[in-house]
């Protein structure tokens, strides 16, 4: 894999940004010709340091304004039963990220759902059905003080 150096950086940040800026409006941005932005795109998406293109929606404006962190535990914790619980979090769509975590749980859970009735069929149709799970907390979302999805990438 490649070190990254300020021009792979001022690409990154710039599409971080915006995601449907062209080559040649990077070119101009980064004051490099657009044969090596192109390239220098392509290089980053094959090592993996772009994932993928995405917009950006706003969940209230969709009709799913309650965001909710649930923390769940696992009764037991071999690979098997991991990953296990895993892949059926995978496979609930309103479950929008999910982390593992050191501490009291070992799964951090973020779902975005349309209101607490529909939080209700999630957590007692879906949740609770998930294998392994032995104990659940959740937070509800009053306000969102911060929302970012940028990267602060230096080298």
């Amino acid at each position: 894999m490649t070190k990254l150096d300020k021009t792979d950086i001022g690409i990154l940040r710039a599409l971080q940004d915006n995601a449907k800026l062209n080559v040649k409006e990077l070119s101009d941005l980064l004051h490099i010709s657009k044969t090596p932005v192109y390239e220098r795109i392509k290089r980053l998406e094959n090592e993996g340091h772009i994932k993928r293109y995405v917009a950006l929606v706003d969940n209230k404006k969709v009709g799913l304004p309650l965001i909710v962190f649930c923390n769940v535990s696992l009764a037991v914790h071999n690979d098997e039963h991991i990953k296990r619980f895993q892949q059926e979090i995978k496979d609930i769509e309103e479950v929008m990220e999910c982390y593992s975590t050191g501490g009291m749980y070992d799964f951090l859970i973020k779902v975005v759902l349309r209101d607490l009735d529909h939080y209700n069929l999630f957590a007692f149709e879906k949740l609770t059905k998930v294998h392994g799970i032995v104990k659940m907390q959740s937070s509800f979302v009053l306000g969102e003080i911060k929302n970012a999805s940028a990267l602060n990438i230096t080298y």
